[in-house]
């Protein structure tokens, strides 16, 4: 089974009326893989062996989704759903319509998938994907529900294979999770596991920052007390820019080169970030063959960031992970920008790729750093000619 693409976790509840969220449709973390690599999974067990190296941690309580192609079932997308409540029609509804549509957007015609939980959960989202399958035309090769430590099939009626106590199955020392392994494909206890990765800096480490940030606000504040004729916000922006790319520059070669940032040069960033034009010129520097490198530099910084300085490294990372094939972490990610900005646009615009189930080769810099100057060069020089009239 070759995996080309995978997509991971949502949760499909609509947001309540008056919410200043944009609604989002029921879908998962996409969780996606640019190197391909070739897994055999010809069983059940061989399925559940996989599936938490696709995602990146272990799936309790959920509901995934394997989108695959013909002729040999290669996986191109991968789907993880939050597993609803007993009875919760509408959710279960939600999650086949969501899984059915990107696999319908993908064209994709062949899905396997995989509920965690009880019957009594796992039973009405299987009824409503088969139904939502039916009329997209994809083929539901196989539906199973894993269970401590035992697995069903939806599909098998047969007692000698199938039996109605379900088959025990082990996949600590699977071939397909030691192949996943040797992949490099690592896999978290937890999706909490992965939320916690990206948590706020210790007290300590937060203090400090916060300190810095002070620090670096006074003196982008000295600096532009100090200009004449200028309008201060004009100033201010101007100067921060001017400083935070410089800063962009020399974190991203720091961590090129296997160093770290300290915390002056991480309240720089952080503050500069704040500005379009020095978030703008960072993305346009995430060059995918440094994709490693990058991810350590945005998850330091989303951890070490206070409140109102988090959404724009989080959602650089989300970039990173999406760019180098980790949906899960992409997801994580832009939940924590989302959660600091809930009107931060680039974070819903990468939601909703990552939605879309978009492959990371998708994941295109958006500008070279100088189309980035040029363009606000550009804008900046149209705005003082339409003041000087």
């Amino acid at each position: 089974m070759t995996n080309n693409l995978s997509a991971g976790t949502r949760d499909p509840r609509v947001p309540s009326a008056g919410s200043s969220r944009p609604a989002r449709p029921a879908l998962a973390d996409t969780d996606t893989q640019i190197p391909e690599y070739r897994v055999r999974a010809g069983s059940p067990a061989g399925i559940l062996a996989v599936i938490p190296g696709l995602l990146g941690f272990e799936p309790g309580h959920s509901f995934v989704v394997l989108g695959t192609e013909p002729p040999r079932s290669r996986v191109q997308v991968t789907l993880r759903f939050d597993l609803p409540d007993p009875g919760d029609q509408r959710r279960a509804a939600a999650i086949a319509a969501s899984a059915v549509g990107v696999l319908a957007a993908q064209r994709l015609t062949t899905a396997t998938a995989v509920g965690y939980g009880s019957d009594e959960a796992v039973a009405p989202v299987v009824s409503a994907l088969r139904e939502r399958a039916g009329e997209a035309q994809v083929t539901l090769t196989e539906l199973l529900r894993a269970d401590q430590g035992r697995y069903w099939s939806y599909v098998c009626a047969e007692p000698s294979c199938c039996p109605a106590d379900g088959t025990r199955y082990d996949i600590t020392d699977h071939p397909a999770a030691r192949a996943m392994e040797l992949a490099g494909r690592q896999v978290l206890a937890s999706r909490d596991e992965l939320r916690a990765a990206l948590a706020a800096a210790d007290d300590a480490s937060a203090e400090a920052m916060r300190g810095a940030v002070r620090q670096a606000q006074r003196l982008i504040a000295e600096c532009v007390a100090r200009s004449t004729g200028a309008d201060h916000r004009i100033a201010r922006r101007r100067v921060t820019a001017a400083v935070g790319r410089m800063a962009v520059v020399e974190a991203i070669d720091r961590y090129r080169a296997g160093e770290t940032v300290d915390t002056v040069l991480a309240a720089w960033l952080a503050v500069a970030l704040r500005e379009l034009r020095v978030r703008d010129d960072a993305w346009a520097r995430m060059l995918p063959e440094h994709r490693g490198a990058h991810r350590r530099l945005w998850t330091d910084l989303t951890r070490l960031a206070g409140p109102g300085y988090v959404a724009a490294p989080a959602t650089l990372l989300a970039f990173v992970a999406w760019q180098s094939g980790d949906g899960a972490l992409a997801n994580v990610a832009l939940d924590r920008a989302l959660a600091d900005n809930r009107r931060y646009s680039m974070a819903w615009l990468l939601r909703r790729a990552l939605d879309a189930g978009a492959p990371p080769g998708m994941a295109r810099l958006p500008m070279t750093p100088e189309e980035v100057a040029a363009s606000y060069d550009a804008a900046e020089a149209a705005r003082d000619a339409a003041k000087a009239r």
